[in-house]
């Protein structure tokens, strides 16, 4: 049945695309900080709006990530557990992730990275994945890409929007969200909660039994308050709670298996800013200030054997400038303050701060009809190292007359050293930041009055300076003077190359076809490294997915999903394969009035076993069915 399924994907891209990319004239915000049409952006970029969220029922985020170009994911064990995401083979700490355009990183963690594990769709209307290096308008840690979830905004009239659902191992949610306009004030508040038994998070297969459940309460706000026709204030806020159960390496054995410990997240993200157009709208203004707050615990029967919390203050100011019919100049300053605290089984507390303070400048310019050219730089100012100064540019050039778009960029990226790196009892506080530079090229083409369009871009980034765990032997000398334990220090290189190809038809309003196949080559490239050549850990070189969605003339809506992903290695040595496996979801969706929407799913049709981390287990087939209300 895999290589059944594999043939069948990879039969059906017979042209290159990506596959879930949008018409031109679609509006996006990430690649310019600034809202800006498809036709004049130049980097690589998927979009999931929310009629596609909505038809493809998904709970959690990463199930839509792994299934779109250049992305993919590693999970220890269910929904709920720690999740990373790579991005062109770029490191999962490497990828920016944000909530209404505010960074989720979590200065606490070891690599000041994002876990994805406890973000659920939710109250989420829209996702953009901007693949690449993206430090010029993002900063540290843009090295892989970008991906900004947006929640839903203020609407003109009053809309409610509410669904229920129930299925596999007492798995339940609920979520809703209401919005509206009163006078001047625009408002959209919205909360979900999930809960489910779950599965072992060590795998079922190899001896699992006790399920790790998981619990997540979720709540979203975004506030707009008019004060002139030019003048404005926005508050946004994002909440999330979630308790899972996790596994380890319980007494006397030690060996990995079933443990009662459980990991709670809590996380907070708020944003308040003010909004000035002048020049009759030419020149928009933003100041802002945003706070995110990540804690989390670990508890085993009792016994607390993890606490963290790291926290990030933004100040920040951006200014857009029309120049001209097609001419956009973007301007702005960042400071960034940041905190942590950790502490393990009750020790002593580990704390660190750091501030990093930014300026950019970016130009989009269309010097002919059809050319759109864009360039920036950044510098970024680290209290702890110094500066670092990266640049972008990049190009799109339309001929209307037969519906085709070339799209290049140049890109750097870097990534500070995270608090932990140099701060901990592990720290080294002369690291330097993670560095990198990339390009990427591609083609697009539509046909059939844009019922099909096809793209193929093929990328490229080199990573150096990348920082590393360094084991310490005695007699300790060097960079392990004082550091029995070990340390970390700039001492890895990587490169990324590869290929992303795909397909989107729509011959008939009612049929929609999406396909890409993802061919990335991540490698270690450290000299004097005994692993040098070697696949980074957890990138899988190849991957395909499938969606095909109908709607009957009488009102049913079904769809299918089918994603196949290659085999990778779980160890730096190549020696420890993580077998590939394919997925099939199907759903339906079935309206039983104007407001009411009866829904269901399976996922995992064929009871693939399988994993993307050794011995942490992933779900079986499991079904769900629900009902959704909108008003």
């Amino acid at each position: 049945m895999r290589f059944f399924l594999s043939v069948l994907l990879t039969t059906a891209i017979s042209a290159p695309a990506l596959a879930l990319d949008a018409p031109d004239d679609t509006i996006v915000v990430t690649a310019n900080r600034s809202p800006q049409p498809l036709s004049r952006v130049g980097q690589s970029i998927s979009i999931v709006d929310s009629g596609e969220i909505t038809r493809r029922q998904t709970v959690s985020v990463v199930d839509i990530l792994r299934t779109l170009p250049g992305v993919s994911i590693a999970r220890n064990g269910g929904i709920g557990t720690a999740t990373s995401v790579f991005i062109r083979g770029a490191d999962s700490d490497q990828t920016v992730a944000l909530i209404d355009g505010v960074k989720l990183n979590d200065p606490s963690s070891p690599g000041g990275g994002f876990n994805f594990g406890n973000l659920l769709v939710g109250n989420i209307d829209r996702i953009e994945v901007l693949r690449g290096s993206q430090s010029v308008l993002w900063g540290s840690q843009a090295i892989g890409g970008v991906i900004n979830m947006i929640t839903r905004p203020p609407t003109e009239d009053l809309a409610i929007n509410a669904r229920g659902e129930y299925g596999f191992r007492n798995t339940a949610q609920l979520v809703g969200n209401v919005s509206g306009k009163a006078g001047p004030l625009s408002a959209s508040a919205g909360a979900g909660y999930f809960r489910t038994d779950g599965i072992s998070s060590f795998s079922e297969a190899r001896g699992g039994r006790e399920r790790d459940g998981y619990d997540n309460f979720s709540a979203n706000g975004n506030l707009n308050l008019a004060l002139t026709d030019a003048i404005s204030i926005d508050a946004r806020g994002w909440y999330v709670n979630g308790k899972v159960g996790i596994d380890g390496f319980p007494p006397p054995s030690f060996a990995f298996g079933d443990t009662l410990e459980v990991s709670k997240t809590r996380e907070i993200v708020a944003y308040t800013g003010l909004n000035a157009a002048f020049l009759d709208g030419r020149f928009r203004n933003r100041l802002g200030f945003a706070f995110t707050d990540t804690h989390r615990t670990s508890n085993d029967q009792g016994t607390e054997t993890f606490a963290s919390d790291g926290r990030n203050e933004r100040l920040e100011y951006q200014g857009v400038f029309d120049i001209a019919d097609g001419w956009q100049a973007t301007a702005g300053l960042e400071r960034e303050t940041s905190r942590f605290n950790t502490s393990s089984y009750g020790g002593p507390v580990t704390r660190g701060r750091a501030r990093i303070d930014s300026v950019y400048g970016q130009l989009v310019a269309t010097p002919v009809a059809g050319l759109t050219l864009t360039g920036g730089v950044r510098h970024d100012d680290h209290n702890r190292f110094g500066g670092a100064t990266t640049f972008g540019g990049s190009g799109v050039y339309t001929v209307a007359a037969t519906g085709t778009a070339f799209r290049a960029s140049y890109s750097e990226g870097f990534k500070a050293p995270s608090l932990y790196q140099l701060q901990s009892e592990y720290g080294n506080q002369l690291l330097q930041p993670e560095r990198s530079k990339g390009w990427d090229a591609g083609i697009t083409q539509t046909m059939l009055d844009g019922a099909l369009e096809a793209s193929a871009t093929y990328f490229k980034r080199d990573s150096t300076n990348l920082i590393a765990f360094v084991s310490c032997t005695r007699p300790l000398t060097g960079i392990c003077a004082g550091r029995p334990s070990g340390t970390y220090d700039n001492v890895a290189r990587a490169r990324a190359d590869g290929v992303e190809v795909g397909l989107a038809l729509r011959p008939v309003e009612a049929l929609r076809v999406q396909a890409n196949y993802t061919y990335t080559n991540a490698v270690n490239r450290s000299p004097g490294n005994a692993n040098f050549g070697k696949l980074l850990v957890r990138r899988p070189q190849q991957s395909v997915s499938t969606l095909v969605d109908y709607r009957w003339p009488f009102g049913l809506e079904t769809g299918a999903t089918v994603t196949h992903v290659g085999r990778s290695f779980d160890n730096a040595a190549n020696t420890t394969r993580v077998q590939g496996y394919v997925l099939a979801d199907v759903r339906a969706a079935f309206p039983i009035t104007r407001n009411i929407e009866l829904y269901g799913r399976v996922e995992n049709l064929f009871d693939e076993r399988y994993e993307t981390v050794i011995r942490y287990g992933q779900p079986g087939r499991a079904g769900y069915a629900g009902v959704r209300v909108t008003y």
